[in-house]
């Protein structure tokens, strides 16, 4: 087929565009993981990797991790750690889970205690 032909065995990933609060599976050091996107929403939609705090089930209940619940999309208690903050390629971002309830409190609430100000 010419360069006009069908491209349905294209491969490349379909943009995707995260919003701040939002959680999405990532595939991150050859690992599946959920992640929630801590970056501007603004940010996100123009940059290629964005900041991302990694979802774990090990939860220490401390100042720097926000609880997450069946609320929020996850299917077990768990909590995203800002203590492991990342960048993570936007095209490696592949389903949205969920979303948190207020966003901005909750990102700025883990951010301030991570930074200790």
């Amino acid at each position: 087929m010419g360069r006009g032909g069908d491209r349905s065995h294209d491969r490349r990933r379909a943009v995707v565009t995260p919003r701040q609060g939002e959680i999405w599976w990532a595939t991150v050091v050859d690992q599946r993981r959920p992640v929630l996107v801590v970056s501007r929403s603004a940010a996100a939609t123009a940059l290629n990797r964005i900041v991302c705090a990694p979802v774990t089930r090990t939860i220490r209940g401390i100042p720097t991790e926000i609880p997450l619940g069946a609320a929020n999309g996850v299917r077990e208690p768990c909590v995203a750690s800002f203590d492991n903050l990342q960048l993570v390629l936007r095209s490696m971002l592949s389903a949205r889970v969920g979303a948190l309830a207020n966003p901005r409190r909750q990102i700025c609430a883990a951010l301030d205690a991570l930074a200790d100000c």
